[in-house]
């Protein structure tokens, strides 16, 4: 039986809303979460890897069930197939099972204290005034108005919750890509602990083509694509790279996956009067990889902290959650702008400027870049590149 009232009201049960939730039932708020899916985690959206380095930050104590492989590296190939090899001593992530993953999150929510539903969709906003009071969901038993103090927008890259409230999220097409991915066994990785990454405009435009290993004989093979390509979809750039590979050509596909991602738009305001945003919904996410996981329960940590604030001065305005932006720009917003400002020079290189780079960059280069790290060491390699083309190309020397 669902209650009338709450102090937070989470739509959403992905990493970014049971983290929220989390965070806020331990500090002793009255928290709900509601989920669309008929079960937490399903259906996938990911590629399911998450970085040591984060789980350090995060302080999780992720259980052994939810991690199908742990990752010592990575090998990046040029379109020209030269490889890059990046290997560290320890380990360096984890390939997760995702639908495990998400359940564990969302019961050490639960066992915090914090109330959640599944196959209950948050379908509007309750406003009085220019004030979110709450929620109207439908269930399988019906409709039903729930209000709260505090509504959090956790679903998703969509997010209805934050259109409804009015709060624009800088979802164009040039900032979200197409992602999509098979999860499939029945052939030889070439090294389980070992992920593989494929760079090309021909094969992945503004993106590239991954391989996840979850085993010896099974890995998650996806692709993410610029969603404003018209040319082809994801799903027949990846098929074409599966049917030139003969140890991919021969497995067998376990789940299809697909969904987009954002890669940029970074929001200054996240929050209205009654309401703040937190993981997808808002764009808290690497832009140069996509990866969202991490970024996700990192917003939710911060989140909870302003709405326990603001709940406790019985202040829940826009001008009382807005520290929440202040926050998370602080702790992450300004990293991952410098990181997107590395993707905006990444997706104007051609094939050939890829494998000038290859030769050039070292696996601990890489490994920093994708991080966000060595972006001015990148910059100053393009400017010294002696192929005028490729310095025209990314606006170093003028027509």
């Amino acid at each position: 039986m669902i209650k009338e009232n709450f102090d937070v009201i989470v739509a959403g049960a992905g990493p970014a809303g049971t983290s929220t939730a989390y965070e806020c039932a331990k500090l002793g708020l009255n928290t709900v979460v509601f989920d669309r899916n008929n079960e937490i985690g399903a259906p996938k959206r990911c590629a399911e890897g998450l970085s040591a380095n984060s789980v350090k930050r995060l302080d999780l104590k992720i259980p052994s069930r939810c991690i199908a492989q742990e990752i010592k590296g990575a090998y990046v190939y040029a379109p020209n197939g030269k490889e890059i090899k990046v290997q560290f001593k320890g380990t360096d992530g984890y390939v997760l099972e995702r639908k495990v993953f998400d359940k564990w999150l969302a019961a050490r929510a639960a066992k915090a204290g914090a109330h959640i539903f599944t196959k209950s969709s948050v379908t509007d906003i309750i406003k009085e005034n220019s004030k979110i009071k709450g929620v109207r969901i439908e269930t399988m038993d019906g409709t039903t108005n729930v209000l709260g103090k505090v509504v959090v927008a956790a679903d998703g890259v969509e997010s209805l919750v934050m259109r409804k409230a009015g709060i624009k999220t800088n979802k164009t097409p040039t900032l979200v890509d197409s992602g999509f991915q098979y999860e499939m066994a029945g052939f030889d990785v070439r090294d389980p602990k070992m992920t593989e990454f494929f760079l090309g405009n021909k094969i992945a435009p503004r993106g590239y083509i991954w391989i996840f290993p979850k085993g010896n004989d099974i890995a998650n093979v996806g692709i993410g694509i610029s969603g404003a390509h018209k040319e082809r979809t994801a799903k027949q750039y990846l098929d074409e790279f599966i049917a030139q590979h003969e140890e991919l050509k021969k497995a067998s596909i376990l789940e299809v996956n697909a969904g987009s991602i954002p890669v940029g738009g970074l929001m200054k305001n996240m929050v209205g009067n009654g309401i703040l945003g937190v993981g997808d919904a808002v764009n808290q996410v690497n832009p140069i990889h996509g990866g969202g996981i991490s970024e996700s329960i990192r917003a939710g940590q911060i989140a909870a902290e302003v709405i326990n604030k603001s709940i406790t001065k019985d202040n829940v305005s826009e001008k009382s959650l807005s520290e929440y932006n202040k926050l998370w720009w602080a702790d992450r917003g300004n990293h991952l702008k410098k990181v997107e400002k590395l993707r905006e020079i990444v997706e104007k290189l051609s094939d050939d400027n890829f494998n000038d780079l290859v030769d050039i960059l070292s696996g601990d280069d890489l490994s920093e870049l994708a991080h966000g790290n060595r972006i001015p060491k990148l910059v100053k390699i393009v400017a010294k590149m002696k192929i005028r083309g490729f310095k025209r190309k990314i606006g170093f020397v003028k027509d």
